[in-house]
């Protein structure tokens, strides 16, 4: 009786002491492995940055175009004008005939000069939903900062803890 309970006890302490180093061991490898998730988090970040700062080069030269068709459509309501002048100018030299192909070459101008607006507001929209995409990136990567943050404050603790269990064992 008494051998088989010093067996026992002895069989009970060799599995605490088993137990106890896997547990450090499993112990470092979850930090090791956080460590590495935390790398590569960063990792993702950067591109995220590198991603947003496209974004807002694209968003950049959409506005030069869309500032360019802006000067298109200043320009076809001058040569609009224009030909308002000379349609008034042949009517009252009683040129009828020209005065038609001038009210047609004002219909036409007026329709695409309505066609220029419209797509500069749709470009204005497009605009304003990328700069709120890219505001909304801005967020979401501090958010991930943030919480990178706390995992790099976790994998510390986590370290101190291991060492002083290491110590405490020794």
């Amino acid at each position: 009786m008494r051998r088989t309970l010093i067996s026992a006890s002895f069989l009970l302490l060799g599995s605490m002491l088993a137990f106890g180093q896997s547990d450090a061991a499993k112990d470092a490898r979850d930090l090791h492995q956080d460590r590495h998730d935390i790398r590569h988090d960063r990792r993702d970040i950067r591109h995220d940055r590198r991603d947003i700062r496209q974004d807002e080069r694209d968003v950049n030269k959409d506005r030069v175009e869309r500032n360019a068709e802006r000067r298109d459509i200043r320009r076809d309501e001058a040569d609009l004008a224009k030909d308002r002048r000379e349609m008034r100018q042949d009517l009252r030299k009683g040129d009828k005939a020209d005065a038609a192909k001038e009210r047609a070459d004002i219909a036409r101008d007026r329709r695409d000069i309505n066609q220029d607006r419209r797509e500069v507001r749709a470009e204005n929209r497009d605009i304003a939903h990328d700069r709120a995409d890219i505001h909304r990136d801005h967020r979401d990567i501090r958010h991930d900062r943030r919480g990178i943050r706390h995992d790099r404050r976790d994998v510390r603790s986590d370290r101190r803890d291991l060492r002083h269990d290491r110590h405490d064992r020794d």
